[in-house]
């Protein structure tokens, strides 16, 4: 019962952060093209935001572990509702800064709530650490569930109410401010060890260059993160002209991924035996 509480502190803090990212999809370049910038300038945008996300993504663990993980949850939450704000203006530079806290926002979001989770449920709670898996299996599966829902309830404000397609961004906000409020009033502080930035990059690529099968596992992601940010760029200026629902094809899109993640974890079971090799 006390892994169950600490659990469902966890969910509701992390999930609402999470549903608030997803409902951002569907909608974005769609905003863009609507404050009647080119494709060039909205590629720079979306340039902009994988830019910044590299970028804090580096530094986002040491600083994490510097100013406290439920400061940085707090911290993303700020970030990302600003970054949501920012969406309001047709002003290319104000835009331009919102995707660059996105790219702060995301590189936070994938890290402080993750670390946060396991100090607590090592270090105060001692449960075993066979659950932590128990919990991220299960967030996995709520993600997907929720990002299948994100898309629907984009469609619902942006295409029914007829809000256009600012609205996902400021429906995201309170549920930013729900997680951020939420932390701030039910979590403890936890930090971890404070490290050199550069002893830990140091220590990252001496591990990437040291072992060729983690060179290419790596090189193998890079290729297909760069297949997946391209067409993420493209599937709306694609489909858009005909007219289809953004929110909906998202859905759709993220409903085939959780299928493709269920049909693994089956090829994998004791039933089939088929391993990755």
């Amino acid at each position: 019962p006390a892994f169950r509480r600490f659990q469902r502190g966890y969910y509701l803090g992390y999930l609402p952060a999470l549903a608030a990212d997803w409902l951002q999809g569907p909608y974005l370049y769609k905003l863009y093209q609507h404050y009647r910038f080119l494709e060039g300038q909205i590629a720079i945008l979306y340039v902009c935001g994988f830019a910044s996300s590299i970028v804090f993504g580096l530094v986002s663990s040491s600083l994490v572990d510097r100013l406290g993980r439920k400061k940085s949850c707090v911290l993303f939450s700020l970030t990302y509702s600003i970054c949501c704000l920012a969406k309001l203006s047709r002003d290319y530079l104000v835009l331009a800064v919102g995707r660059v806290l996105g790219g702060l926002s995301t590189a936070l979001l994938f890290s402080a709530f993750e670390a946060w989770y396991i100090h607590e449920h090592v270090e105060r709670y001692d449960f075993p650490t066979e659950w932590i898996a128990v919990t991220f299996s299960q967030t996995a599966f709520w993600n997907n569930v929720i990002a299948v829902g994100a898309g629907g309830t984009a469609d619902f404000f942006a295409e029914w109410l007829g809000l256009g397609p600012v609205a996902p961004f400021m429906v995201s906000i309170p549920l930013l401010v729900l997680s951020g409020v939420f932390a701030v009033k039910n979590w403890d502080e936890n930090y971890g060890k404070k490290r050199a930035f550069s002893k830990t990059c140091g220590d990252g690529l001496k591990c990437l260059l040291s072992d060729r099968r983690i060179l290419l596992l790596g090189t193998i992601q890079a290729l297909f993160e760069s297949v997946i940010y391209i067409f993420i760029f493209l599937w709306t200026p694609v489909l858009d002209p005909h007219g289809a629902p953004l929110g909906i094809v998202f859905s759709s899109f993220m409903a085939a991924s959780m299928l493709g993640s269920s049909l693994y974890r089956l090829a994998i079971s004791k039933r089939y035996h088929l391993q990755p090799v």
